[in-house]
């Protein structure tokens, strides 16, 4: 008798019964919790951004973005949004941060770039609907 079968039926009804539950889970109830900005974003943006991106800085002066709050950076720059919900790729932010705008304003700007984690982060995020 094949090994795996044997096993089954070691194991009984009870085995076969949560196997069927856990078959007819959703999807959904497998994947990752949703990201939250204050947990896995702003500590981003603090550690590589905020120097810049808060009143008094250089990147506040020049772009008027404030990294300072989830409402700071979801109100955008006096030239407009940089988090367009959903839409990483086309989000001015992961443009700037994944080095794909014009090399002089990519962010940070004078730093090391974002590790690939940190940009996920970032990324994953924004796809899920850039949420508080």
């Amino acid at each position: 008798m094949n090994k795996h079968i044997q096993i089954w039926r070691a194991a009984g009804p009870m085995a076969c019964m949560l196997s069927a539950a856990m078959l007819m889970l959703p999807l959904s109830a497998l994947a990752e919790a949703p990201l939250s900005f204050a947990k896995s974003v702003q500590p981003i943006l603090d550690a590589n951004c905020l120097q810049c991106h808060k009143p008094g800085g250089i990147g506040y002066e020049r772009s008027g973005l404030d990294m300072r709050s989830y409402a700071g950076i979801m109100k955008g720059t006096k030239y407009g949004k940089v988090i367009l919900p959903g839409e990483s790729y086309n989000s001015v932010l992961v443009q700037l941060i994944e080095h794909r705008a014009n090399p002089t304003i990519s962010m940070p700007f004078h730093k090391q770039s974002l590790t690939p984690a940190e940009i996920a982060t970032i990324t994953r995020w924004i796809d899920e609907g850039a949420k508080p």
